[in-house]
Parts: C-alpha cells; sequence; structure tokens
C-alpha cells in the first residue's frame, strides 16, 4: 500500500470538483476553488504528477451501449498457487465483459461485475469462458435488478 499523500483543504476541493465535473475548463475549476488560474493549474498538476489524480474518463451508458444486464459474480478457483492466480487474472484481463475484478477475503476468491447484453450472452459468457478456460472451481451470480448508487468519485475528508 502507499502512503496517503499529504493532501490540504484546497487539494480536497479541487478533488471534489474534477470527479464531479472532469471538463471544468481551469478557469472555472480556479473560480470554484477560490485561486488564480495559474495557482489552480500548478496544484493540479501536482495532483496528477504525484499520482493523486490517476487519469481522467468518459462515463459512458451502458443501456445506450445495448449492455443492459450486468452481473457480479463470485468465483472460486481450483488451485491457488503464483501460477493459478496469475493464469487466472490474465484471462480476466482479456474479456471485455468483465468491467472489474476484485480478489476477495473469504470463501470466494475474486468478485467478477459483468456487463453484457442479455441472458444469452451472459450464459454464453459464463459456460464457455469463465467455466472452462480459467481454472474456476465454483461460482456464483447476483444479477442487478436496480442501481440505488452508482460510482461518483472517492470519499473526501470534508474541509
Amino acid at each position: 500500500m502507499s502512503k496517503a499523500a499529504e493532501l490540504d483543504r484546497i487539494d480536497l476541493l479541487l478533488l471534489a470538483e474534477l470527479q464531479r465535473r472532469g471538463r471544468i475548463s481551469n478557469a472555472d475549476l480556479a473560480e470554484r476553488v477560490h485561486l488564480s488560474a495559474s495557482a489552480c493549474l500548478r496544484r493540479v498538476q501536482r495532483l496528477e504528477r504525484d499520482g493523486v489524480i490517476a487519469g481522467y474518463r468518459a462515463e459512458v451508458d451502458a443501456d445506450r451501449l445495448g449492455l443492459g444486464l450486468q452481473a457480479f459474480v463470485r468465483v472460486q478457483l481450483n488451485h491457488h498457487d503464483a501460477d493459478a492466480i496469475a493464469a487466472f487474472a490474465r484471462v480476466v484481463g482479456d474479456w471485455d465483459e468483465v468491467i472489474a475484478c476484485h480478489a476477495l477475503t473469504g470463501d470466494m476468491d475474486y468478485l467478477l461485475q459483468v456487463a453484457v447484453r442479455d441472458l444469452e450472452h451472459f450464459s454464453g459468457f459464463l459456460l464457455d469462458r469463465l467455466l472452462t478456460q480459467a481454472g474456476v472451481a465454483d461460482v456464483n451470480s447476483s444479477f442487478v435488478l436496480r442501481t440505488v448508487k452508482v460510482f461518483r468519485g472517492m470519499p473526501l475528508a470534508r474541509a
């Protein structure tokens, strides 16, 4: 684990604004956090350089892409040696349907978040890929009925 960066109140305000409005202009960002444009730019560049800001991306609507079904799949591997874990990570990394993969504690080894077109697409993913190629002993799937809260950024200490 890396040491947490030391962030002051202005850094936290900058991060909060950028998490909400990633395409905000530097001038508007500076105004929102009460800095000059040049001071704002220097701070953002420092946050980027220090790795606090890891990148920028567009939020894409899964439904508009035809990916109307999401599932969480808990996976248990047959073997837990370094080669088996590396092989699983390699194949999962190549599957477009897997939008997130987390190693877990407890009775299951991994949690996959999967986005697919429909149940037929999910069935093909599960039967033709996950169960046949990745050294998987057991899976348990749960389908998303409704999203109550979506990821909108990391929690920041209140300034």
